[in-house]
């Protein structure tokens, strides 16, 4: 092993870029899946009624797994600054871009004629199709999600370097908290204004904002859930590089 890959702290960041960048790609394949959330916790229905709109409590598959990367988000800003945010936010951001592009190139594969009609009896009669509906996200989705992706980064790691600034070592609870209520803020507007009110399904805007309002609600509910995560990440960071190696990315970190 080189001496490069045999540092703790370079290794510890491949794992996190990886873990990040899959989390995402993740995310964004499952998030084809609406869900509704009362039934699936047994609940009756919550019936919101926001903007002259009302529904019960409907979700993307998707947003099981955001709230991970908000917490890996700063985590990594934590012990590896803006620039290593910024590398695994592009990062992520490419490889779901080369995932979509060779999904709608899988698409447009002639499919084999016993295929198609291969799990009729399971209420799926036409695969090409599934596979089209599961795998063929529009480009203004896509857009969407990969703009509000990157935007909602950026703030989120200015926000948490501002509040760095001035609280130290203290209250990471606070400016991890702080970083995703303003950059999720964003992050759940864009790609909806993006995906749906510009795109083809013309949303109106008391659609938008009422479905935006909903999710974002939700995102911030997981964000204070998963907290203690940011807690128990830390304290094994620092167990596995060592007292001095991570107080000095940390320092460095903060000086970017």
């Amino acid at each position: 092993m080189t001496a490069s890959l045999a540092s703790r702290s370079t290794r510890l960041f491949m794992l996190m870029t990886a873990f990040f960048v899959g989390n995402a790609i993740v995310a964004e394949f499952v998030g084809v899946k609406i869900f509704a959330l009362e039934p699936t916790l047994g609940l009756p229905p919550f019936g919101w009624n926001l903007f002259g709109q009302t529904g019960s409590l409907s979700f993307t598959a998707g947003v099981l797994i955001w709230p991970i990367v908000f917490i890996m988000t700063d985590v990594i800003n934590e012990y590896f600054g803006r620039r290593g945010v910024r590398f695994i936010s592009f990062a992520a951001a490419g490889m779901i871009t080369y995932a979509f592009f060779f999904a709608y190139a899988a698409i447009h594969l002639t499919p084999a004629g016993w295929w198609l009609g291969v799990n009729t009896a399971h209420g799926v009669p036409d695969m090409q199709a599934a596979y089209n509906s599961v795998f063929g996200q529009g480009l203004w989705t896509i857009g969407g999600s990969l703009t509000a992706f990157l935007v909602g980064q950026m703030i989120d790691v200015g926000i948490f370097h501002w509040i760095r600034e001035r609280t130290g070592e203290r209250w990471i609870w606070l400016r991890a908290t702080a970083s995703t209520a303003f950059s999720q803020l964003v992050d759940s507007f864009v790609v909806l204004y993006i995906a749906f009110v510009l795109g083809p399904q013309q949303w109106p805007v008391s659609l938008f904002l009422a479905v935006g309002t909903v999710n974002y609600c939700y995102k911030m509910v997981m964000a204070v859930a998963l907290s203690p995560l940011i807690y128990v990440a830390r304290h094994y960071i620092e167990r596995y590089l060592g007292p001095a190696e991570a107080s000095r990315l940390k320092a460095e970190a903060a000086a970017e």
